[in-house]
């Protein structure tokens, strides 16, 4: 096919005409199970880490999806390879995979028929973060906390993320271009809008228990990279108040990997700069895929 290709409640279609039914219940309520993962090279990274958190999802809903992890690997192989090669050589892709009860009782006036299972690719938003991974991120606390485990449990990857919007928007009205960081109620830290949050400390790696957040992937491969460079992991909790003093602060997600924070309500982190363990574990990243990430954001950022 000369354009990209999604999968959608069982076909195969055009990306173009992907389109969520206005009475799925992923629409009406925010239901919604998903992964997000990236291509290196055109081959997705860390497919079967991203496939247990889904399942491991759907049991928390209590959704079966009618598909087994074979069969979803298959279709996530499959709409990577066909939509890599129609893009230009060097640049990789995003691939979003969901799943939705089906239609909401409400708005379906009858039989609420099956699980709606999705997937399309995108191109990486590289314009949105190519610059941070030189300039560094800005990080600010604001009134909007995380949503409590007593709500769902922080081990569920899903999609209901007013609290995401909102505490973003209001990061931003205080310090322009920063984004949220995610506390409870005692403002520990939890994780920021956009990926999970680390501090170092006298070089020693620092996290939120990971019972207390959602475990991402890319936060997993950052133990990796740091045993294998022997810099100390510890989980312990970390209040907010703790971020401007840190040496450095690292933000993980799968499109990004790996980005620094520089500055936390205004203040300095550090020197405000990009600091060294950052960078060590950027160029451990880079070495793992056999991509430069940072300079494939700048090349592609337009």
């Amino acid at each position: 096919m000369s354009s990209p290709i999604a999968f959608l409640d069982g076909n195969w279609i055009p990306h173009a005409d992907a389109r969520l039914p206005v009475a799925d219940a992923g629409f009406v309520q925010g239901t919604t199970v998903a992964e997000q993962l990236r291509t290196f090279g055109g081959k997705l990274f860390r497919l079967e880490e991203h496939l247990d958190r889904l399942f491991h999802s759907l049991e928390i809903v209590d959704v079966d999806c009618g598909y087994t992890r074979d069969d979803l690997a298959q279709i996530a192989e499959r709409i990577v390879q066909e939509n890599y090669a129609l893009e230009p050589p060097g640049r990789d892709l995003g691939l979003c995979l969901f799943v939705t009860p089906g239609l909401a009782a409400a708005e379906a006036y009858g039989d609420v028929g099956h699980p709606l299972v999705g997937m399309y690719t995108k191109r990486l938003a590289f314009h949105l973060w190519a610059k941070l991974f030189r300039a560094g991120e800005k990080l600010a606390n604001t009134p909007i906390r995380q949503v409590p485990q007593t709500c769902w449990p922080a081990e569920l990857k899903c999609r209901s993320r007013m609290h995401y919007y909102l505490a973003d928007k209001e990061a931003g009205r205080r310090f322009p271009g920063a984004r949220a960081i995610l506390c409870d109620e005692q403002l520990r830290v939890l994780e920021t809008s956009s990926a999970n949050l680390a501090i170092v400390v006298d070089r020693c790696i620092i996290t939120p228990p990971l019972a207390d957040v959602l475990p991402g992937i890319s936060l997993a491969v950052l133990r990796e990279l740091a045993a294998a460079a022997d810099i100390p992991f510890v989980e312990r909790a970390i209040h907010v108040s703790e971020l401007p003093k840190a040496d450095e602060i690292l933000l993980c997600s799968t499109s990004v990997c790996v980005l620094p924070c520089v500055e936390v309500d205004g203040r300095p982190v550090g020197d405000g700069r990009p600091g060294p363990v950052y960078q060590r574990l950027l160029a451990d990243w880079s070495a793992l895929v056999g991509v430069d990430i940072a300079a494939q954001a700048e090349r592609f950022q337009r």
